[in-house]
């Protein structure tokens, strides 16, 4: 998702923000800014490039992580620290990680050597551009975008209608449909700047405003051979769909200790009554160390694409998901009339956990995807 373009509340901001460890970072320079990115569009980009200079998104880049392997783990970590003060800032953080990403497992070396340096360290930044791709391979959607092989390229043509972290100077990547009739797709890397490219504002959010979501107009976009990320594209997605799901594991484990944050601290005034409540911090404590003890184990192989792998790649995803909203809706009892004000961040983690319910793979496509498995 994203916010309205035209906010220039991030510039100004970008003063403030120094390069610091990533833990002091989220609770000094964003966590102030959670409630303006949530509900007035402030698009947290002097945070963005600071965590990534702080190394918040190489850890799952074997080729730029300085331990030169690809930790998922990790990465996961970097973004929940971001999500637990502000998730629109963690999914801008997935979306980063997403399209470096895709450029790393690709086999262009020339994006690998000339953008993926600095999609590593935040100084460029990217979305993904999945989420209708992702769609259509589970049999959900239909491609939106189609293109005509021209002499050292193709044209493009097609709108998607919601692609995140995006600005005019910014990556993401797309899947077209080649014409032609024998169902053939490539992935490329989309620049926001190239001719006949358009960004087209999306109506308003309930959340996550500041996360620059845009719809994607392309009329004849000219994309060259040399951003070609995969052609035919099916491999690749084998390649790449389970390191895509787990890196958000990070969105939702960081609203859940968030909330178990919210939960103590409404403690503090109301412990008497709260704890006649169901879900409790020490409940949500433990899950989210089951959770991250299962994502470790599943990061060690994220180039694993057997059926039982990936089968266990989305069970934990859809785990994930559950969580998120059990603790937020607990976070919100907890905190009674005071988490229904207007910037309040119990019900700002309600709208959050939501969101990690219902981004590409959402619960319901997870549940498709794990039903076919399972007659497979």
């Amino acid at each position: 998702m994203e916010g309205r373009p035209g906010l220039t509340g991030a510039a100004d901001a970008a003063s403030t923000v120094h390069v610091r460890d990533l833990e002091s970072l989220a609770r000094i320079d964003l966590a102030p800014l959670a409630p303006r990115i949530d509900r007035e569009g402030l698009y947290p980009e002097a945070v963005l490039r600071a965590a990534g200079a702080a190394g918040a998104f190489r850890y799952h880049l074997a080729s730029q992580n300085p331990a030169g392997t690809t930790d998922i783990a990790a990465a996961v970590d970097a973004m929940a620290v971001l999500s637990a003060e502000c998730m629109s800032t963690g999914f801008c953080a997935w979306c980063q990680d997403a399209c470096a990403w895709y450029v790393e497992n690709s086999a262009n070396e020339a994006l690998k050597r000339e953008v993926l340096p600095g999609l590593s360290r935040g100084e460029l930044l990217g979305g993904t551009g999945l989420s209708n791709p992702m769609k259509h391979f589970s049999g959900i959607e239909n491609l939106k975008l189609s293109a005509r092989p021209v002499s050292g390229g193709f044209v493009v043509n097609g709108m998607l209608p919601w692609v995140s972290n995006l600005g005019e100077d910014h990556y993401f990547a797309a899947i077209f449909q080649v014409e032609g009739g024998d169902g053939r797709a490539v992935m490329a890397l989309i620049h926001c700047s190239d001719e006949g490219f358009s960004l087209e504002p999306c109506k308003e959010f309930t959340a996550l405003e500041g996360t620059r979501t845009f719809g994607c107009r392309f009329k004849d976009v000219f994309v060259p051979e040399d951003r070609v990320l995969a052609d035919p594209v099916a491999p690749f997605i084998r390649r790449i769909r389970s390191g895509f799901i787990l890196l958000q594991m990070g969105m939702g484990l960081g609203v859940v200790e968030g909330c178990i944050r919210d939960i103590r601290e409404s403690g503090q005034s109301l412990s008497h009554v709260n704890c006649y409540l169901d879900v409790q911090a020490e409940d949500l404590e433990t899950s989210v160390q089951d959770a991250r003890a299962a994502l470790r184990v599943l990061a060690e192989t994220p180039f694993d694409e057997s059926r039982d792998y990936f089968r266990e790649v989305l069970q934990l995803r859809l785990a994930g998901s559950e969580l998120a909203l059990k603790a937020s809706q607990a976070a919100m009892l907890h905190a009674g009339a005071r988490g229904y004000l207007a910037h309040a961040p119990a019900q700002r983690r309600l709208r959050e956990s939501y969101f990690v319910a219902i981004v590409t793979p959402a619960i319901k496509h997870i549940r498709k995807e794990l039903a076919k498995l399972e007659a497979a």
